[in-house]
């Protein structure tokens, strides 16, 4: 269930956009402003609003890390804040000063793009705040935006009906009609699905727009492949144009806002509505859900920002840090970090975690000492219970990382039965045999003709993985 536990009111025009960090919310407007909140009691930084464009905010996003906080306007810039304080970092003009309506930070914060009216997109290097590369699409304004996961690729829409698949040197890699009437939005999941059929993990992304519909589609990204975009199903419960479409941060829900002034919140693996939200009394512009708490955003034409909290616990995506990446604990993330802290119900210290700048070797080197004196927390029930948690972490960290020669080429996920193909490389055999009857006849390694079908098992490298796998279970 949904509960409405706070209400928004400063904007004094309509709500454009709304981003969450780990511990702030972003929302932004035709009033020209952005207003930055904490998520610990809904109250306004003293920061807040930040005052720099000339004309409506149409986007604003914050950085993965949550440190700093980007804006596009009507104005033709992107302004790049810092989310500390407040003080302008950048001033990013569009080259063809076109008013600029989508902006998004890539996962590891290296680039921002910013899509325009005119169908402008520039891909902004956010260590020297130049422009790295630029490009257009044919045709239609730039209104959407969304990073694959890994960053290896980004996808645009437009007001054209048209998504754009681009990799991250700008070269477009697939474009498809998608919405008849033009997209308003986008999004890709976190969460990567595996195709049993195939032996491939796909991306899913969903993307709303003017036609009243929202659409699943799976994108498949591999450097010996190219780029695949398969639409998988569409949902349905809006009665008028969608605008704004988001999934959670585990992937398992979707929510959507409509020129209806529905929110309706989906589940993404069977499409069933959840809830049906219907407080906004105008059209919804946007929509957002937490990254690491049970909290959604919502805006509106009405001025007003809903922040809507889910009684039921939601599954957080920090279990996929701990079992599924393939990432050793000593390489997390900041937000890696904070992820894990949700999983292990101690979503309560990711904003103290966050301010110390605690990344996965941090987190291995915290003591009962670090705790108290440099983290201050004074419970020594917590301490002991953090402490837990971080010892039974350590435990799991040896050799978390697979050894990449155990992992299969197309599926990259650790090989159970390696042959080898013609061309000398190793692979699953399922995955290789799908290949292969999908009637390819290159090497996914070389991408040259491969000389034969036949593949030979591979029982060294099968020895290999089951003595790596004894040493796991030691």
């Amino acid at each position: 269930m949904a509960t409405l536990v706070h209400t928004l009111v400063d904007h004094s025009d309509d709500v454009n956009c709304c981003a969450f960090s780990s511990s702030c919310l972003a929302t932004c407007s035709l009033d020209k402003t952005i207003r930055v909140y904490s998520l610990n009691n809904f109250t306004e930084l003293p920061y807040s609003p930040l005052k720099g464009h000339t004309y409506a905010v149409h986007c604003c996003c914050f950085s993965p890390s949550g440190r700093v906080l980007a804006s596009c306007s009507t104005d033709g810039t992107t302004m790049v804040w810092d989310a500390g304080d407040g003080q302008v970092l950048a001033v990013l003009a569009q080259p063809s000063g076109s008013p600029v309506r989508v902006c998004r930070f890539s996962p590891d914060s290296t680039y921002l793009v910013s899509g325009a009216a005119d169908g402008s997109l520039v891909l902004w290097n956010m260590r020297s705040l130049k422009l790295y590369r630029s490009g257009n699409v044919k045709d239609g304004s730039l209104v959407a935006c969304a990073f694959s996961p890994n960053g290896n690729f980004f996808v645009t829409g437009s007001s054209c009906g048209d998504l754009t698949i681009w990799d991250d040197k700008m070269r477009c890699l697939c474009n498809e009609k998608a919405h008849d009437l033009g997209v308003t939005c986008c999004d890709i999941s976190s969460r990567p699905i595996s195709d049993g059929e195939h032996g491939f993990t796909y991306f899913q992304m969903a993307s709303c727009g003017q036609d009243n519909q929202i659409k699943l589609w799976l994108i498949l990204f591999a450097d010996f492949l190219g780029v695949e975009l398969k639409y998988k199903c569409a949902l349905n419960g809006h009665s008028a144009p969608v605008l704004a479409c988001a999934f959670s941060y585990d992937g398992q829900m979707l929510v959507s806002g409509s020129v209806d002034k529905c929110v309706i919140i989906y589940e993404t693996t069977t499409g069933n509505t959840l809830h049906t939200l219907a407080q906004h009394t105008r059209y919804v512009t946007t929509c957002a859900f937490a990254p690491y708490s049970p909290l959604l955003a919502t805006g509106s034409m009405d001025k007003t920002v809903n922040i809507w909290h889910f009684d039921l616990k939601q599954p957080c995506a920090a279990n996929t840090v701990e079992n599924e990446s393939k990432v050793a604990v000593e390489d997390w993330s900041e937000d890696d970090v904070s992820a894990w802290l949700c999983a292990q119900d101690l979503a309560d210290f990711v904003g103290l975690f966050k301010r110390n700048n605690i990344d996965g070797k941090e987190l291995l080197n915290l003591t009962k000492e670090s705790l108290a004196n440099e983290l201050k927390i004074e419970s020594l029930g917590l301490r002991s219970k953090v402490l837990q948690k971080i010892e039974e972490l350590r435990m799991k960290t040896i050799s978390v990382t697979v050894p990449d020669e155990f992992l299969c080429p197309i599926t990259r996920e650790l090989m159970k039965d390696p042959v080898i193909a013609a061309d000398g490389y190793s692979y699953e055999k399922d995955a290789i045999e799908n290949w292969i009857g999908n009637k390819r006849r290159s090497s996914p390694m070389t991408n040259l003709p491969l000389p034969s079908l036949v593949l030979t098992p591979n029982r060294t490298l099968k020895m290999a993985i089951s003595r790596w796998l004894e040493t796991q279970q030691k």
